[in-house]
């Protein structure tokens, strides 16, 4: 079931109705819990299984390791955990790549091997929740958490159908709370809710399908290759795209969490106004990044063990990053790039540290411009559907590469990918240091309203494709 789907509309509207009807909370919540499921298993009813599977043996888990003082217990009752969510994953996620590379290695040597054929469906969203119910038993581990009290209360949290599929990854400690007492949404987060959802659906309808799908898709697709022009381009229609696609899907998450009264933590703040890469991760898929921080960075050392060590465990988290993405090698290196571009920038920072022209806004600016040439760059592997692809397109980009005669994209698509490029720029730039809420509470109402109204007539009219939000393949 999609968001940018009538269906969804429908459902919503059914669940609304219901979490404000006179009814006792216990009651709510378990509306909440069966509409989760139901949402879910819209894809593939069997997948619901799977979600179970990691509800109940965290929920077991977690206890165990609460009750038990021996450090060795604990220690297994938490390898359970991990083994049970990332044998899931790896299962189902990466066991046909696995047999892949098996293949290739075996090829190497001289073996002819092969593989069973891999028709495994990927169950959708299985690495948000997988990582959300890890970071459960992890918390209770390290001590930073008591258990649920409620096997009910936890169930929703696992299975909160706004977040479940694509995100924001919530920890234990942001969403379990708000399950234990009674909630309803008030007029002012009921409108938020619903304006959040507009939005939302206007980044993924209009942006990120409409405008800049089409480029995208034309340029990554060609058969040859592409004029240089034509390469950052359709780079630029997807940087774009991806970000108007899962920024899209987790501010509707929001609104639509708002308007049930729940609050979820932002995913995204203006990412394409980064100055630096760490900036960059601050700002990018923020729950994945605190995610990987606080459960693999931190726990390798962080940068308490010396320099080198620092860029061993940067690299490190960013390519099993990359790997949390998609099973393949592209986007091992997709994440390889940017954990060399946070080693580099803790180098040229730890060179220059103290300079006077780092506080200039000149210097700030080429900062920022650089680091969306250089994201630009990397959104080249994780676009690609192989490396020759991406090797021809990252040449041609920099211009090493043989350039193709023939154009890809009509002066149309050119016009349009140009003008929401510098527009998501402007955007983001002007939003750098703001927040959404203080900029509409300052605006005239008519203005407000004007804009709103806006964005519902384009999503009318654009009359989506339907199309899955990119992240659900994740």
């Amino acid at each position: 079931m999609l968001f940018n789907s009538l269906t969804f509309i429908v459902f919503f509207a059914v669940v609304l109705a219901l979490h404000n009807a006179p009814l006792p909370w216990k009651v709510k919540k378990i509306n909440l819990l069966v509409a989760s499921c139901l949402f879910y298993a819209a894809w593939n009813p069997p997948f619901v299984i799977l979600l179970w599977i990691s509800t109940i043996v965290d929920w077991r888990v977690a206890k165990r390791i609460y009750a038990e003082q021996r450090l060795s217990r604990r220690r297994a009752w938490v390898a359970v955990s991990v083994l049970v969510n990332l044998g899931l994953l790896g299962y189902f996620k990466y066991g046909e790549f696995l047999l892949e590379n098996w293949q290739l290695m075996m090829s190497a040597i001289g073996v002819a091997w092969t593989p069973p054929d891999w028709d495994i469906v990927l169950p959708v969203g299985i690495s948000f929740y997988t990582f959300q119910t890890m970071a459960y038993s992890l918390d209770v581990y390290l001590r930073r958490a008591k258990p649920a009290d409620s096997l009910l209360d936890f169930s929703l949290f696992v299975s909160f159908f706004p977040q479940l599929v694509a995100g924001p990854i919530v920890r234990p400690t942001q969403l379990i709370p708000q399950f234990q007492e009674p909630v309803r949404a008030n007029a002012n987060q009921l409108l938020w809710g619903l304006g959040l959802m507009t939005l939302g659906l206007f980044e993924k309808i209009v942006i990120a399908d409409g405008a800049l799908a089409p480029a995208a898709d034309a340029v990554f697709g060609a058969a040859k290759p592409v004029p240089f022009f034509d390469a950052w381009l359709g780079t630029l229609a997807f940087a774009g795209q991806i970000f108007s696609d899962f920024a899209g899907y987790s501010t509707v998450a929001i609104g639509v969490a708002l308007c049930l009264g729940f609050s979820l933590p932002d995913n995204f703040r203006f990412p394409y106004a980064a100055i630096g890469f760490s900036d960059f991760w601050r700002r990018w898929h923020i729950s994945l990044s605190t995610w990987l921080r606080d459960y693999l960075y931190i726990p390798l050392g962080g940068n308490r063990k010396g320099w080198h060590r620092t860029q061993v465990n940067l690299m490190v988290t960013m390519l099993l990053g990359g790997l949390w993405h998609g099973a393949a090698w592209t986007f091992v290196v997709w994440g390889g790039l940017h954990g060399f571009y946070l080693g580099a920038e803790r180098f040229f920072q730890r060179q220059f540290a103290g300079a006077k022209i780092a506080s200039t806004f000149g210097f700030k600016v080429f900062l920022a411009l650089l680091t969306y040439f250089l994201v630009n760059l990397t959104w080249v592997f994780f676009r690609a559907p192989d490396f020759a692809t991406a090797w021809r397109m990252t040449r041609t980009m920099l211009g090493f590469g043989l350039e193709g005669s023939d154009l890809v994209l009509s002066a149309y698509l050119i016009e349009v990918v140009i003008s929401v490029t510098v527009g998501i720029l402007l955007v983001h730039g002007f939003m750098r240091n703001r927040r959404l809420e203080d900029v509409v509470a300052s605006a005239p109402w008519w203005l407000v309203g004007c804009v709103w109204a806006a964005m519902l007539f384009f999503i009318l009219i654009a009359q989506g494709s339907g199309d899955a939000f990119i992240y659900f393949q994740f």
